[in-house]
């Protein structure tokens, strides 16, 4: 395998793994106080748009799959959750200019916020603490101060060059007009205001309540099309997560409009081919896997919208005839071009939380962008994502944009789950990779290298990675072998290798049980972030 992790694995009854280690801890207090994998989940997806606004806020969106034992002990299931909202009902077309492009910033991206909805509603389901109890560590963080990671305190700087001007941006998120450097102690009373209503109201605030008023009076302020009466309407989907054997795994994504299906396609490619039998990081085994990636991205371009607007099964994409079809069509000795490209990483984050019972829960939420659309609701700390950014400008296509459509996501959580003697499913493993249009490509290299090359999880998050970006370009991060490039540029592949790891390449978390007779987890935290696995 050729390198060493930068961090060890940890093991543990109990986990919490996420990208910044104070909302780890977050998590990792609700299990001590008795809670379950749901309950540390969404502690930490609180703590999160608190100690790292710069990748989500409050007004962005989440996805999750959550696994919960039966009552009996014996068994359980695994569900699924689309916490992502939808465009105002007033959007129209003509408003985002001459070839609908949506722009990333201002008001014109901005969808109904979704993921405090689904905080509340896996609560709901599954949470055994009180919910307001889950949000007292971020309430606690936004209020007494915390101290500002590394990479976050980047981030944030990067992010100030551009947002400065945003005056309710820069009234919540510079302090004496510059961003905070690392370990510097950040305040955000207003985030803090925000999330004690949230607590309060079970998260109803922010749709029917006072919250909701302020967002929909900055709306109407600045002439934009979202409503007090979109925020209304919004409501969490209960979804199936679909799947597709891995191995000897069921690798599970949820649906459109998350961009999950790129990852099956390509797994499901894979499958046709024993990636077992090559170097992880030999020539042969990396062509197959960005052809692979490209046959899915081709899909997930053509098909990933709202599924309201979807006009056939999306499952039948995964069909074992088309597949082979797919299969068949790859080169094993040379590249293929795939036109259409993809944007850089946005802004994610991702967590998961495995709990004594068995219980795991993978989640990921996201405003896309950095800060998402810029745009901060004055008072509250709230920053509004910009995912309609993600509406594609084709007219004919399903994710076209207008009204009351959820846009193509890029955020997908991951989770992977074993048959067992009996007819019984055995979770095994809670996993995301975070960043925009890089998840589906890093969540495909993690599950090779656990599941082809038997690394643990933190091996596999910390081994380096490749990424297609358009046509036959590829990035290399450093670690791979010397010789790759050039074997690679030999196939086709016109390659480019960068200055060094980054999360560029995305940033993962993985919780993966080690059996199933007793609930005992190996975990791993990618060393591209500031974050941290956390058991006991």
């Amino acid at each position: 395998m050729g390198h060493q992790p930068f961090r060890q694995p940890v093991y543990g009854s109990a986990a919490v793994a996420t990208s910044q280690p104070l909302a780890a801890e977050a998590g990792m207090e609700m299990l001590r106080r008795g809670g379950n994998a749901a309950d540390a989940a969404i502690a930490t997806a609180a703590a999160l748009t608190v100690v790292e606004p710069t990748s989500n806020g409050i007004g962005g969106d989440a996805f999750a799959m959550a696994w919960m034992p039966s009552a009996s002990g014996s068994g359980g299931a695994l569900h699924g959750w689309n916490g992502s909202g939808q465009s105002p009902a007033a959007l129209e077309r003509s408003m985002v200019g001459v070839g609908g492009v949506v722009p990333e910033r201002g008001w014109l991206p901005v969808t109904v916020p979704g993921q405090v909805a689904l905080w509340h509603d896996l609560w709901s389901a599954h949470g055994s603490l009180a919910f307001a109890d889950l949000l007292e560590p971020a309430v606690r963080y936004a209020r007494e101060g915390y101290a500002v990671s590394p990479l976050t305190a980047r981030a944030w700087a990067r992010a100030s060059d551009t947002l400065r001007e945003h005056a309710a941006w820069a009234s919540a998120f510079l302090f004496d007009g510059a961003p905070p450097s690392a370990g510097e102690i950040v305040r955000l009373p207003d985030h803090a205001a925000t999330l004690e209503a949230i607590a309060a109201s079970g998260g109803a605030d922010l749709y029917t309540g006072k919250l909701a008023g302020r967002i929909a009076a900055a709306a109407a302020e600045a002439g934009a099309p979202l409503s007090a009466e979109d925020l209304a309407a919004h409501r969490t989907l209960r979804v199936t997560p679909l799947h597709v054997p891995y191995r000897n795994v069921q690798v599970h994504e949820l649906p459109p409009n998350g961009q999950g299906i790129a990852t099956l396609v390509a797994l499901s490619v894979l499958e046709r081919f024993d990636l077992r039998t090559r170097e992880p990081e030999g020539p042969e085994g990396i062509h197959l896997q960005i052809e692979a990636m490209k046959l899915g991205f081709a899909d997930a371009h053509a098909h990933v919208a709202d599924p309201e607007w979807l006009p056939g099964d999306t499952e039948a994409l995964l069909h074992p005839h088309r597949i082979d079809d797919l299969a068949s069509s790859i080169d094993p000795f040379r590249a293929k071009p795939l036109c259409r490209g993809i944007p850089k990483p946005g802004g994610t984050v991702y967590l998961c939380a495995a709990d004594a019972e068995g219980g795991m829960v993978s989640l990921i939420q996201s405003n896309y962008m950095g800060w998402g659309s810029g745009i901060v609701v004055p008072g509250t700390g709230i920053a509004l994502q910009n995912r309609g950014a993600c509406f594609t400008p084709e007219i004919s296509h399903p994710n076209a944009v207008g009204p009351r459509k959820r846009p193509y996501h890029t955020i997908m959580p991951g989770f992977v789950t074993r048959s067992a003697i009996g007819g019984r499913t055995d979770p095994v493993m809670a996993f995301g990779v975070m960043g925009g249009f890089m998840q589906p490509q890093g969540q495909l290299q993690v599950i090779s290298r656990i599941f082809d090359h038997g690394l643990d999880p933190q091996t596999a998050l910390d081994a380096p990675r490749w990424q297609w970006t358009r046509g036959m370009r590829v990035m290399l991060e450093p670690g791979f072998p010397a010789a790759l490039a050039d074997r690679l540029r030999g196939m086709g592949h016109e390659i480019e290798v960068a200055e060094s790891r980054s999360v560029t390449f995305g940033r993962g978390q993985a919780i993966r049980r080690l059996n199933a007779q007793t609930p005992t987890w190996v975990c791993g935290s990618d060393h591209r972030a500031d974050g941290a696995a956390l058991v006991r």
